[in-house]
């Protein structure tokens, strides 16, 4: 065999190597068994968290009177809407409401939020309809995806598998059994793993995300040989252009 054709038998080689991924690693769980039926016993509700940026609404049938507990920034002029002033949970876990002064909701999902600040509005309004919604509810999603980045998410809750969804899935180069979720507890970091090749995975405390989360897949070890192989062609070519240089330096002296 000459060594030309070694050369391109092993780049072929290397090729297929770092390009496929067996199934036990692409492959979404892998021991659910066809027409399987999973319960979802998850009783997960987000919660609000310090430095949260929150949205309240308060309307009644009497505009007039829920007028005092909603603030707005900046006047209604040529057809241009003011802007709703949001609620910043500061580092008690609570918000300035107007009129009635601290609320602690830290720790509270909306729902309970919405339930507090009704028991506190009775003695002002007459069945205060309330819109809660968390505005900085983002998440980020890093490593071996198709579209890396943060993401912002509408409603309430999200998955771990919707918000791969949405940062384009996990790439062939990545790592499905070994995934960590890094999430944030009032500056107190908790770094979790889910094996999403097992069903097992819908019932990880991490299934459902909470906001500022950051989920990260790492490279398998295609993924790894490849950026090894980048690196290697990398140098390769910065020695290949210094020698090139020095030698079109040396013949034209």
């Amino acid at each position: 065999m000459s060594s030309k054709f070694k050369l391109v038998y092993l780049s072929l080689l290397t090729l297929i190597v770092v390009s496929c991924g067996s199934k036990k690693e692409v492959v979404y769980f892998q021991d659910a068994s066809e027409f399987e039926t999973l319960v979802d016993d998850n009783s997960f509700n987000t919660k609000f968290k310090v430095d949260d940026l929150v949205s309240i609404h308060v309307s009644t049938l009497d505009p007039e009177a829920s007028a005092p507990f909603n603030l707005f920034r900046g006047a209604e002029e040529g057809g241009i809407r003011a802007e709703q002033v949001n609620y910043l949970v500061d580092k008690n876990g609570e918000i300035d409401f107007p009129v009635i002064g601290k609320i602690k909701i830290g720790g509270l999902s909306p729902s309970e939020a919405r339930d507090l600040l009704k028991v506190k509005l009775t003695d002002y309004l007459k069945d205060p309809i309330i819109n809660m919604r968390i505005r900085n509810f983002t998440v980020t999603i890093l490593g071996s995806v198709n579209r890396p980045g943060t993401y912002q998410v509408n409603g309430e809750q999200i998955t771990i598998l919707e918000a791969l969804g949405l940062a384009g899935d996990i790439n062939i180069k990545g790592r499905r059994d070994n995934v960590m979720v890094i999430r944030d507890f009032n500056g107190t970091k908790v770094y979790n793993r889910v094996d999403l090749n097992r069903k097992d995975a819908l019932k990880s405390p991490v299934y459902y995300l909470t906001q500022n989360d950051v989920v990260y897949v790492e490279p398998n070890q295609s993924g790894k040989t490849a950026s090894n192989l980048d690196q290697r062609a990398s140098i390769a070519v910065s020695i290949i252009s210094v020698l090139v240089t020095s030698t079109v330096v040396l013949l034209t002296r």
